[in-house]
């Protein structure tokens, strides 16, 4: 029996393949659009990276959640609410947010919805979709709240996805987003480093798939891990403010899988955007939404805000 229940609405269209996997049927649906806004190359390295990397913890996933959603409010999301997960990869958010909505519709382009399928196998409240932000197969005002956690930043246009996702909200509802930070909070010496490392990113995400897992890995280990154990003994021996200046500073609390996954995510990527705050405000203002709270907690920026138009 599928672990599917009914969910509040229709699919708007109808699909171009159906998956049957051993917990629910999985429907694609068309990316061939014209003028379309995505990158094959970056949905199939991230289908790659997420069959790697989706074994979370329940105990980490908790604790990685209630920083990305801090932001979040039981009136923004609750049992009643109709959400939708989009770019949702693993589903790995769609998993720490399911027990507090009604139901959770999880689209993404990539076959990394396959894996979310795994993640997501007992979790009876959501249904998971094969779709681009292009072609969102569901009516426009349907949603209660929607979310697209670390992923517009890797579409051509991210002005046009956010767009295309918000108009799927319902006027008074909320969506959420993270978007890589322009390093607008850090000083000269942060983004100079920066600088450097972005060059490594360009080079790296360049390579064939199997290397660049390796070369990435090699990353976390010889680059992430002596930054982030510097950063934890400082912060140990009770300089916390410098700490918190310090590269990598919001890995002292993660384990090596997470930084392994997110060394990943970071090089293995060819297209890569970033934002100041003030530029993530003015991208949701254009989309519809106002009430715009940005956390100022790290990840830099999460932020949500009210549809109103």
């Amino acid at each position: 029996m599928s672990l599917t229940m009914r969910p509040a609405k229709a699919y708007n269209q109808s699909p171009v393949e159906i998956y049957k996997t051993g917990n629910r049927e999985v429907m694609s649906f068309s990316t061939d659009i014209d003028g379309r806004n995505i990158d094959e190359s970056v949905i199939k390295s991230f289908g790659e990276e997420w069959q790697k990397f989706y074994d979370f913890k329940d105990d980490e996933l908790e604790k990685i959640g209630s920083g990305y959603f801090d932001i979040i409010t039981d009136e923004m999301v609750n049992k009643s609410s109709y959400c939708i997960d989009i770019g949702c990869g693993t589903g790995r958010w769609s998993k720490y947010l399911h027990s507090k909505a009604a139901f959770i519709e999880c689209v993404d382009p990539s076959d990394a919805i396959f894996v979310a399928d795994k993640v997501l196998s007992g979790i009876r409240n959501v249904r998971l979709s094969k779709a681009s932000t292009d072609n969102i197969p569901f009516d426009d005002e349907t949603f209660d709240f929607g979310m697209s956690v670390g992923v517009l930043h890797h579409i051509p246009d991210t002005g046009k996805a956010l767009k295309d996702c918000v108009k799927k909200i319902k006027k008074g509802g909320h969506f959420y987003i993270y978007l890589y930070y322009a390093l607008d909070n850090r000083g000269p010496v942060y983004k100079t480093i920066f600088f450097f490392v972005d060059t490594l990113r360009r080079a790296i995400s360049s390579l064939p798939g199997r290397l660049k897992k390796i070369v990435c890995d090699l990353v976390a280990i010889g680059v992430y891990m002596p930054i982030v154990l510097f950063g934890r003994l400082i912060k140990f021996l009770g300089f916390k403010s410098i700490a918190k200046r310090m590269p990598l500073s919001g890995y002292h609390d993660r384990s090596f899988f997470v930084i392994r996954n997110d060394a990943l995510d970071r090089f293995g990527t060819k297209l890569e955007q970033r934002f100041t705050k003030s530029e993530i405000i003015a991208l949701m203002q254009r989309a519809g939404l106002a009430n715009i709270v940005v956390s100022d907690k790290f990840p830099y920026w999460h932020a949500i805000g009210k549809r109103i138009s």
